[in-house]
C-alpha cells in the first residue's frame, strides 16, 4: 500500500511539474504555452543559457515589461528570459552627458538618477515605465521633434549574440549589428547594457490650440517645425461622433523664457488621482455619448493648461494608470500608422471613409511627429512622418479578432497608398504582403538573422508569423 501511495505521489508531482506555463503580453490576445521563465541575473549565466540552447536545440525569447502586443517576447515551448531584474546603473558621467545601464533598467530609474543634475533623456516614450532594452528593440520614438527615434541616442551597447559571444556594438565597432539590433525585437540577441547620450533638462511653457484636421499640416510646418523654441509636440484628433476625425487640439512644449524657474518645477511628477479620468475613459468605451463627453472634457482640460510650466523630464513621464483595463472577454490594443506629412489631410479623409462604415470601437488617436530616419533596417520613417497612435477596444473571441483584423488591414492599406507604414510592436493584424510593402527590407532582415543565428535560438511569435 505504501508503495502504491508513493507511486501516485511521484506521478502527481511529475504531472504538476509538466503543467505548461502560459505567457501573454499587454494585448492578452496571444496566450502561449512556454517552457519556463528565467529571470536574468548575470551576463555569465546568460552566456551559458545561450550556449546551452545552441547545443541542445533550445529556443529563447527576451522580455521586458511586455507592452508589445504581438507576442514579441515569447514563443511556444521556449524559455522566456525576463530582463526586469537585470537593472543596474553601471556608470554615470554627468559632465559628459552619458549614462551606462543594464537593459532591464526603466526610464523612470534613469530619470531619478539624472534629474538632480539637470539632465534629461533625449528620446523615450510618453511614459517612463518601459525598459531600455525593450525600447531599443522596438526603436521607439516620442514627443521630441528634434531628435527623431531612439537610434541616435545610443552611443554603444554590449550584445550577447545568438552564438553566445559578447560583443561591443557602436558606429565604429561591429557597426553592421546596430541596424538589426535596434528595432530588431530581440531576434539578434540580448542587449546587455547600453551607453546613452543625455541632454539638458529644460523648462517648457505649454502652448495649446484647437483647429481642424485640414489646417493641421500647415500649422505644424509653419508654427511648430520652423520655431526652434518649440522643443516637443503632440496632438489629438477627435473620435467623438459629432466631430469625428475633424476637430483637433495640439500641445506644444515651448522653451520658457525664464529658465531660472526650472528649479521650482524640477521635482519629478508621480501619478495623481486617476479615478475621474479612468471613469470617463470607461464611459467612452461603451457609448457614443461617453465618447462625446470624454472628448469635450479632455479637450477643455488640455486647452486650459496653456501657459503652465513643465520640465522636459516630466513631459516624458505622462500618467498611464488611468488607462489600465481589465474586462472579461475584452481587451485594448494599439495600432500605429505612419503617414508622410504631406499626405496627412488626404489620409485622414480616407480613414474617415473607412471607419464610418465599420462597427469599430476606437477610443483615442494621438499624433506625434517623427523625423526621417532610415538607419534601422526596419525603419518606419522613410521620410518625415506623422505617427497616428490608435487605441482600440475589442473582444477577445476569434470572430471579434477577425473583425478587428479586417478593419486594421483596411487602415494599413490606406497608409500604404499614401507612402506610409505601420508600427511592428503591436498585434500582427497586418498581412505578410502588407509587411513587405511597409518594410521592403524585411526579407533581408530575416535572411541576415538566419545567417547569424542558424539554430534559430532567438525566436518570438512575430518571427513565427512573418519569417
Amino acid at each position: 500500500m505504501i508503495l502504491i501511495y508513493g507511486l501516485f505521489f511521484i506521478l502527481s508531482v511529475t504531472i504538476f511539474q509538466r503543467q505548461p506555463i502560459f505567457a501573454e503580453d499587454a494585448g492578452k490576445l496571444l496566450p502561449t504555452a512556454i517552457k519556463e521563465i528565467r529571470p536574468a541575473a548575470a551576463a555569465v549565466s546568460l552566456e551559458k543559457w545561450v550556449k546551452s540552447a545552441n547545443d541542445h536545440h533550445g529556443k529563447l525569447s527576451v522580455a521586458g515589461m511586455q507592452h508589445s502586443q504581438g507576442g514579441h517576447t515569447y514563443y511556444p515551448g521556449a524559455t522566456m528570459i525576463d530582463m526586469k531584474s537585470y537593472n543596474r546603473i553601471l556608470d554615470y558621467k554627468p559632465d559628459e552627458r552619458l549614462i551606462t545601464v543594464q537593459s532591464g533598467v526603466t526610464w523612470e530609474q534613469i530619470q531619478r538618477k539624472i534629474n538632480p543634475d539637470g539632465l534629461a533623456l533625449r528620446v523615450t516614450q510618453s511614459q517612463a515605465i518601459f525598459t531600455v532594452g525593450g525600447s531599443l528593440s522596438a526603436n521607439i520614438h516620442g514627443r521630441d521633434i528634434r531628435f527623431g527615434s531612439i537610434y541616435d541616442t545610443v552611443q554603444s551597447l554590449r550584445l550577447l549574440t545568438p552564438t553566445g559571444q559578447i560583443i561591443e556594438v557602436s558606429r565604429t565597432k561591429n557597426p553592421e549589428w546596430l541596424p538589426n539590433v535596434i528595432g530588431g525585437y530581440g531576434l539578434y540577441g540580448i542587449i546587455l547594457d547600453v551607453t546613452l547620450k543625455l541632454t539638458s533638462d529644460e523648462l517648457y511653457q505649454i502652448e495649446t490650440k484647437e483647429m481642424s484636421a485640414e489646417k493641421y499640416p500647415a500649422y505644424f510646418a509653419e508654427q511648430v517645425l520652423r520655431d526652434d523654441a518649440v522643443r516637443m509636440h503632440m496632438a489629438r484628433i477627435s473620435v467623438a461622433p459629432d466631430t469625428f476625425l475633424n476637430e483637433m487640439y495640439v500641445i506644444n512644449y515651448r522653451l520658457a523664457e525664464n529658465q531660472l524657474l526650472l528649479d521650482k518645477h524640477r521635482a519629478l511628477h508621480h501619478e495623481r488621482i486617476i479615478a475621474l479620468p479612468k471613469a470617463l475613459l470607461g464611459f467612452s468605451r461603451y457609448s457614443e455619448k461617453g465618447k462625446e463627453l470624454f472628448w469635450q472634457i479632455q479637450k477643455d482640460y488640455m486647452l486650459n493648461k496653456g501657459g503652465d510650466y513643465i520640465t522636459r523630464n516630466n513631459v516624458m513621464r505622462s500618467e498611464s494608470e488611468f488607462m489600465e483595463y481589465e474586462q472579461a472577454g475584452r481587451t485594448e490594443v494599439l495600432s500605429e500608422l505612419f503617414i508622410p506629412v504631406s499626405q496627412f489631410t488626404v489620409f485622414v479623409r480616407d480613414l474617415k471613409a473607412i471607419l464610418s462604415k465599420e462597427q469599430f470601437n476606437l477610443l483615442n488617436i494621438t499624433i506625434r511627429y517623427v523625423e526621417k530616419d532610415e538607419q534601422a533596417t526596419l525603419s518606419y520613417a522613410k521620410e518625415d512622418m506623422f505617427a497616428l497612435v490608435l487605441l482600440i477596444n475589442q473582444g477577445t473571441g476569434q470572430q471579434e479578432i477577425m473583425e478587428t483584423r479586417e478593419v486594421v488591414q483596411k487602415m494599413i492599406d490606406a497608409a500604404l497608398v499614401h507612402g506610409g507604414a505601420y508600427y511592428l510592436p503591436y498585434y500582427p493584424y497586418a498581412s505578410k504582403e502588407q509587411l513587405r510593402k511597409a518594410f521592403p527590407d524585411i526579407d533581408e532582415f530575416f535572411k541576415q538573422k538566419q545567417t547569424i543565428d542558424p539554430n534559430e535560438v532567438f525566436v518570438n511569435l512575430f518571427y513565427k508569423e512573418y519569417k
